[in-house]
C-alpha cells in the first residue's frame, strides 16, 4: 500500500486531504474540473494515517453531490489491475464507503457500482457491508450466487464461509441468503458452535497463588526458550537454545506483565512488599515490569523513585514500559514528582522522562501546571511537527484545553491548521473552544463543514449565529441531512431552536 503525499495545507488538495471545512468551501468556489480532480485524488489515494479514527467518506460524498461529479475516477480505481494484486482493504475501502453514502443519497450509479464490485472485486466483503445498509432485498438476493461461488466446495471452503459469516460487519445479506442457500444456512448454524468450541479448548499456563509464583510466571515466555537461567548467566541447555525463537513482541510481554500485576493485587500481603520492591528494582524483565505496575496501581510511595530508575535503564523496552506507567500515576505525590521532572530548572524537560511527566500533568495536573504543559506542547511541535497523529501530541493538546491555558492559543491554531490527522485537528478544535475567545466566530464556522462528526457537533454548540450569513444556512442543511449523525442533529437543532426563541 502506497503512502500518499500530503499537499500543503493552503492548497485545495491539501485542505481536502485533511478533511477541513475550508476544503469544501474552496472546492465549491474553485474551477469545477480542478475540484473534481482533487476530490478523486483523495478518494482513490486515501490520505488518512488511520482510517479507524479518521472520517472522510461522508465528507467526500457530500462534495460529490455538491459538484454533481461523475464517478468515472472511482470506477477506474476499483477495476484497475492493481485490484487483483493488492488485497489490502485500505486500497479501496474509502472509495467503497463514499459509494455507500452516495447510494444513500439516491445516486443509482453508485449503487450499481457497489453491486458490480461485490460480485467481482477483491474487497467484495466491504462492498457487501455497504450494500447491506443501502440495497433492497431483491438486489442482495441477486448477489448471493456470485458471492457463494467464491468459496470452494469442501471442508476448507465451508470453514472459510463460516469465518466470513462470523466476521461480517453487517449480517443482513447472509440472513437473507440462508433462506435460499442451504450451504449458508448450515454455515450460519455452525459459526456460534465454532466460537464456543474455541473458548472451551483454551489452555495455557497459569501462575501459582503466591507472590513468588506470580513473579516467576511473569517471566515465562519473556526470554524465549532460554529461560531465566540464561538471563542470570547460568548454563543453557542445547535443546533450549535450538528451540528458542525470537520471543514474543513487546506488546505480548507487556500484556503478560499486566496480567501478572492483576494477579499480584490478589495475592500480595503486607509482608510481601519487600519482595515486590526488590523485583521492581532488580528483578528479571517480566517480573520487574509486573512489580512496577503493581506498585503504581497501588500508589505505593516508592513507585515514583522506581519509575525514575527504570526510565534510566539500558533496556529500551523497560524504559518505554516505565514511561507508559508514569501516565497511570495519580495523586499529589505523583504530581509533585512530575512537576520536578518537567521543570527545566529542576529536571530534564527535554528528556523522555520529562516529556512523559508533562503528559501526566496534561492528563491530571492542576491549572497552575498550565505553563509547563504549554511549554511541553511548544517543544513537541518544534521538534516533531504536526504531520502525524501522535498520541503524545494529542494528550498535550487535550491538556491545554482541560487546563484552559490561554497562552496555548497560537500553537493550538497552528496545529488546527496544519494537522494531517483530522482526529488531531478535532482535539485542537476542542482545546480552542476552551481557550480561544474568538473561536465561536472564527474556527467554529469552518468546523461546521469538517469531516469529523464530533468536530461538527462541537461547532454547532459553540458557533456564533450572528455575523456570518453562512452559519444559519449550514445549520439548517445539517439538520435536514438524513446522513448526519444523531449527535450533530441534536446540537444543530438545539442551536436553531435557540435562535428562533431569541428572535421572538
Amino acid at each position: 500500500m502506497f503512502e500518499p503525499v500530503i499537499a500543503p495545507s493552503a492548497s485545495l488538495l491539501g485542505l481536502l486531504q485533511r478533511g477541513r471545512g475550508d476544503g469544501q468551501l474552496h472546492a465549491l468556489a474553485a474551477d469545477r474540473t480542478e475540484a473534481i480532480a482533487a476530490l478523486e485524488e483523495c478518494v482513490t489515494r486515501d490520505p488518512r494515517a488511520d482510517w479507524q479514527v479518521e472520517n472522510r467518506s461522508l465528507y467526500y460524498a457530500r462534495l460529490y453531490m455538491e459538484l454533481e461529479a461523475p464517478l468515472d475516477g472511482i470506477e477506474d480505481h476499483l477495476h484497475s489491475a492493481e485490484d487483483l494484486l493488492d488485497e489490502d482493504d485500505a486500497r479501496t475501502g474509502l472509495a467503497l464507503s463514499v459509494l455507500g453514502h452516495l447510494a444513500a443519497y439516491g445516486r443509482r450509479d453508485a449503487l450499481l457500482m457497489l453491486r458490480e464490485y461485490a460480485a467481482t472485486g477483491t474487497n467484495w466483503a466491504w462492498a457487501l457491508d455497504e450494500l447491506a445498509l443501502r440495497d433492497d432485498d431483491r438486489g442482495l438476493l441477486l448477489l448471493g450466487t456470485a458471492v457463494l461461488d467464491r468459496f470452494a466446495p469442501g471442508p476448507e471452503g465451508d470453514a472459510e464461509l463460516r469465518e466470513t459469516i462470523r466476521s461480517a460487519y453487517e449480517p443482513r445479506p447472509w440472513r437473507l441468503w440462508a433462506a435460499y442457500h442451504p450451504r449458508v444456512a448450515a454455515a450460519s448454524e455452525q459459526s456460534p458452535f465454532d466460537v464456543w468450541q474455541r473458548q472451551l479448548n483454551r489452555s495455557g499456563a497459569t501462575p501459582g497463588w503466591s507472590t513468588a509464583d506470580v513473579l516467576a510466571w511473569a517471566d515465562q515466555g519473556e526470554l524465549g526458550g532460554l529461560g531465566a537461567a540464561a538471563f542470570a548467566g547460568g548454563p543453557v541447555r542445547p535443546e533450549a537454545s535450538r528451540d528458542a525463537g525470537p520471543g514474543p513482541g513487546p506488546d505480548a510481554v507487556d500484556r503478560r506483565a499486566a496480567a501478572a500485576a492483576r494477579c499480584l493485587a490478589a495475592v500480595v500481603r503486607p509482608e510481601d512488599r519487600p519482595a515486590v520492591l526488590e523485583a521492581a528494582r532488580t528483578g528479571l524483565p517480566g517480573a520487574r515490569r509486573a512489580a512496577l505496575r503493581h506498585l503504581v496501581d497501588r500508589q505505593d510511595p516508592a513507585a515514583a523513585e522506581l519509575i525514575e530508575a527504570a526510565a534510566a535503564d539500558v533496556d529500551d523496552r523497560l524504559v518505554r514500559f516505565a514511561l507508559e506507567l508514569l501516565g497511570r500515576m495519580r495523586g499529589p505525590e505523583a504530581l509533585a514528582h512530575a512537576r520536578r521532572w518537567a521543570d527545566p530548572a529542576t529536571g530534564g524537560a527535554d528528556s523522555a522522562l520529562g516529556e512523559a511527566a508533562v503528559r501526566l500533568l496534561a492528563d491530571a495536573g492542576e491549572p497552575a501546571d498550565g505553563p509547563l504543559v504549554v511549554a511541553g506542547l511548544r517543544r513537541w511541535v518544534s521538534l516533531h511537527g504536526v504531520s502525524g497523529a501522535d498520541a503524545e501530541l494529542g494528550t498535550l493538546v487535550d491538556g491545554a484545553g482541560r487546563l484552559a491555558a490561554a497562552e496555548a492559543v497560537p500553537v493550538l491554531r497552528h496545529i488546527y491548521g496544519e494537522a494531517v490527522s483530522s482526529e488531531l485537528r478535532g482535539r485542537a478544535a476542542r482545546a480552542l473552544a476552551a481557550t480561544d475567545v474568538h473561536f465561536p466566530e472564527g474556527p467554529a464556522v469552518e468546523c461546521l463543514w469538517d469531516c469529523e462528526e464530533s468536530t461538527r457537533e462541537l461547532a454547532a454548540r459553540h458557533v456564533a449565529t450572528t455575523g456570518d450569513a453562512r452559519v444559519l444556512e449550514r445549520l439548517r442543511r445539517l439538520a435536514a441531512d438524513p446522513a448526519e449523525e444523531a449527535e450533530v442533529h441534536a446540537a444543530v437543532r438545539g442551536r436553531l431552536t435557540a435562535v428562533r426563541e431569541r428572535r421572538r
